[in-house]
């Protein structure tokens, strides 16, 4: 019978599988369902049988469990490294939301570091499942040409991807932050704002993701009308290399008056191109970014940015993992979110003369 820990409203006394099934009125195969396999209850049961659970503090033996299931119940999660930057905090909101709704699942997050594209990066997955029985990965870091999803998926190893497989092939479960609505979110709030020559600071061309987000920028200008042609640059993921690469959007007769950035961290690079000629975001060139980061909020003046679901991203891929564990050979299931645009300084309306915007928003800036 599994044990396990003592719950304090139970005399000090280690509470039981059984102990549960009682206070629920089921069996206790019903309890180890509710634990296992909960897309087997119904709901009303499976409720009733988390009642009891919380009620008397159930947390059964993890080596029992292992034992009886042959399960380690770890989830690999690989740690890319990446350069510093303000959006980088981000993915620790995946991260703290993904741990939280394993554990609730009764599994463990197990980080190892895994270099994107490096020539053993699936040896290092192969080592794990040898040395440490994970019984399943969360992928991060997808790109064109990873090799990660087709590697796994022969191997029948369960695994979901935060972010699509950007290929021709699409293999294996995945959930994914719409950026392409996101960015023609952006472009839409803009234009009512009264801008018509609205920029593009993406990434280099081939980036998934940022590829993504281009094409909604792109297709919302279309949509409204407006020139794209000369309108785009790109710039590595920093703000020293956005702050040059916006250069050509902002000088000259037909610089723009407004510029959509794919991150936080190239629209703190506008920011920087913008005071260097003298110029200030949200009054002279309108600024929208990418991701919210708790920098966003503090700047000066502060950033419109578009949100990501990174919690909801978090426990939508627990759930989609431990379906794909109970029920391996189930149809993939694809998951894409919507960013939501947080509006604040950096974006008011322009001018009734033209020239750059005027701050509407009543909110003292930060000191």
């Amino acid at each position: 019978m599994a044990r396990g820990k003592a719950a304090g409203g139970n005399g000090g006394k280690a509470v039981t599988l059984a102990m549960v099934a009682q206070r629920a009125g089921v069996s206790a195969q019903t309890v180890s369902n509710a634990l296992n396999s909960p897309d087997l209850l119904a709901g009303e049961t499976l409720e009733r049988v988390r009642r009891a659970i919380a009620d008397l503090d159930y947390r059964p033996s993890q080596a029992a469990r292992s034992l009886r299931t042959r399960s380690s119940r770890l989830i690999g999660y690989g740690v890319a490294p990446t350069p510093p930057s303000i959006s980088t905090s981000v993915l620790d909101r995946f991260l703290h939301a993904l741990s939280d709704s394993a554990d609730s699942a009764g599994y463990r997050v197990l980080l190892f570091a895994a270099p994107v594209g490096a020539d053993d990066e699936q040896e290092r997955y192969d080592q794990l499942l040898r040395d440490h029985s994970v019984d399943a990965f969360v992928l991060s870091n997808t790109h064109r040409g990873d090799r990660r999803p087709a590697w796994l998926a022969k191997r029948e190893i369960p695994f979901v991807a935060f972010g699509r497989s950007w290929s021709a092939r699409d293999v294996g479960d995945w959930v994914d932050v719409d950026g392409a609505h996101g960015t023609a979110e952006a472009v839409d709030h803009l234009v009512a704002a009264g801008h018509r020559r609205i920029g593009l600071l993406g990434w280099p061309r081939g980036s998934g993701s940022g590829d993504d987000r281009a094409r909604g920028w792109r297709e919302a200008m279309e949509r409204h009308g407006l020139p794209v042609r000369g309108l785009r640059q790109a710039a590595e993921d920093d703000a020293q290399a956005a702050q040059q690469a916006v250069a050509p959007l902002l000088d000259g007769a037909n610089a723009v008056t407004a510029v959509v950035a794919v991150s936080d961290t190239l629209a703190l690079g506008v920011y920087r191109a913008l005071r260097e000629r003298g110029r200030t975001p949200g009054t002279d060139v309108a600024v929208v970014g990418f991701d919210d980061s708790p920098a966003a909020a503090l700047l000066s003046p502060s950033l419109s940015s578009l949100h990501q679901p990174l919690e909801e991203v978090g426990r939508a891929c627990t759930r989609l993992l431990v379906h794909r564990i109970a029920h391996p050979r189930a149809d993939p299931q694809r998951l894409l979110l919507p960013p939501e645009l947080v509006v604040r300084e950096s974006s008011a309306p322009r001018r009734p003369d033209g020239a750059g915007t005027a701050h509407t928003d009543p909110r003292p800036r930060p000191e």
